[in-house]
């Protein structure tokens, strides 16, 4: 199975064109993908293309912008080629079937671990001191 999901950042603006005679949108863009741990002198982010085809490649083109965080799925392709020269070229790009923005307009986006220190901390949880129950109830499980 060629089944592939990356959660990265647009690292440039997303180049949108047409296919003559057919008018099918192809939407080409690139993400960096931060890696969990590195070794001295190599590259905190890897870096994969992305290609995505008819109304998804529109909806990508009109709203993801440079330094939007995103989540693509999809398949790798390889496309190597041999140029007229004999050189031979290799490329390997995501065929996206689904892309989805994970952040929109201008304003800084609050942190997953934020949320997450949020939701324990409880200076912001309600005051529950004066709730009581009942044992004595007519529940059956008592």
């Amino acid at each position: 199975m060629n089944q592939t999901q990356l959660t990265g950042r647009a690292t440039k603006g997303v180049e949108l064109r047409f296919i003559p005679n057919s008018g099918t949108a192809v939407a080409r863009f690139s993400i960096a993908v931060n890696r969990d741990f590195k070794k001295e002198g190599q590259p905190e982010a890897d870096f994969f293309n992305v290609v995505v085809w008819g109304k998804s490649a529109e909806f990508v083109a009109n709203n993801l912008k440079k330094g939007k965080l995103c989540s693509v799925v999809g398949s790798l392709r390889n496309n190597n080629y041999e140029d007229k020269n004999g050189v031979k070229h290799y490329n390997v790009e995501i065929n996206a079937n689904r892309v989805e923005v994970l952040e929109w307009g201008d304003k800084p986006q609050q942190s997953m671990q934020q949320q997450t220190k949020d939701e324990f901390d409880t200076s912001k949880q309600e005051d529950f001191s004066g709730f009581t129950t009942d044992m004595d109830s007519d529940l059956p499980f008592w």
